[in-house]
């Protein structure tokens, strides 16, 4: 599965540790900036679901 994070860098790195513990993660795309949003990036990221990982 592919998604798309947006936010300040902060933001991004959060998201990151929080997918990191459900998901594996495959791939991620560098930080583009937000055009409409200056302070804002977007960053692609390609996840599998983890094996060992229960709600």
């Amino acid at each position: 599965m592919r998604i798309r994070l947006e936010g300040n860098r902060a933001e991004l790195t959060l998201g990151m540790i929080h997918l990191r513990q459900i998901f594996t993660v495959t791939s991620m795309s560098r930080a583009f900036p937000d055009r409409s949003r200056p302070r804002n990036y977007r960053l692609y990221v390609t996840i599998t679901p983890r094996k060992d990982h229960r709600p």
